[in-house]
């Protein structure tokens, strides 16, 4: 793995099943003979857990989807952990309910024999800087989402989203930067809107936006651009082809991405 992971599902079981199980879960479409990459890899453990690790940041949030589905085949705790965001999430999930905890995902990890890769050092590779997420909705109103959410049974706590109507559509963002997957929700249960999910690196030169409608991507804009999309490339996002212009097309602050 040539990155540091941004997500990781800890969970018992075996390997090739695990990988299977979280393809259909996240591409259901996959096929080896198209030569598109997964999102994602099995580290074996010793421990009778193993991890499955993402560094693709269009699919950061993936994690809570894949342990969700997996506690419920388990009969033992399932943890999902989220670091592109700052702090980082560790989850854990028993029948599909989660928790979050307040735990070093490392020593987590370590703690049930399948260790996380390491961050590079820093005369390798650049700084890994923590990636953000948020939506704009056109045609849903934040009180039509905020209920959306609750009906889904939606993970985060209540006032954890920063839901607002502006004049180009719902914004929907949170303080710790970590949506979730709180843009496909209000996408699958409103079809008729048309859903911008961006995600984007501190000093945006990682950015990305799915955009969505009835809670599937239609297309994406990536910068850099990636070597094997999972959608439609498109070159720009209402005409702009800069990410700035283009949050700025949103009606998203800049400042939301920064971590300050």
């Amino acid at each position: 793995m040539s990155r540091w992971p941004l997500w990781a599902v800890l969970v018992p079981g075996e390997p090739a099943r695990l990988e299977s199980r979280a393809l259909t879960l996240v591409m259901p479409d996959w096929n080896e003979e198209d030569g598109e990459e997964q999102p994602f890899e099995v580290i074996p453990g010793s421990g009778g857990y193993h991890a499955i690790v993402g560094t693709d940041p269009s699919y950061v949030g993936a994690e809570m989807q894949i342990a969700e589905a997996l506690s419920l085949e388990s009969d033992e705790p399932v943890y999902s952990i989220e670091r592109a965001n700052d702090p980082w999430t560790v989850t854990s999930w028993r029948n599909g309910s989660l928790e979050i905890l307040e735990v070093d995902p490392d020593s987590l990890a370590e703690s049930l024999g399948c260790p996380l890769p390491s961050r590079e050092k820093p005369s390798d590779s650049p700084t890994i800087k923590p990636l953000r997420k948020a939506a704009l909705v056109e045609g849903v109103r934040a009180e039509e989402a905020h209920r959306a959410l609750q009906e889904a049974d939606d993970p985060f706590p209540p006032g954890h989203y920063r839901l607002e109507d502006t004049s180009r559509g719902l914004l929907i963002a949170s303080g710790t930067g970590n949506i979730g997957y709180a843009d496909i929700t209000v996408s699958e249960l409103y079809p008729h809107a048309t859903v911008y999910a961006v995600i984007a690196s501190p000093d945006l030169h990682e950015f990305f936006v799915t955009v969505r409608r009835g809670g599937a991507g239609v297309e994406e804009f990536a910068q850099p651009p990636e070597d094997f999309p999972r959608l439609p490339v498109v070159s720009d996002i209402k005409g702009e082809r800069s990410p700035e212009r283009i949050l700025a097309a949103l009606g998203m602050p800049a400042e939301w991405f920064r971590n300050e």
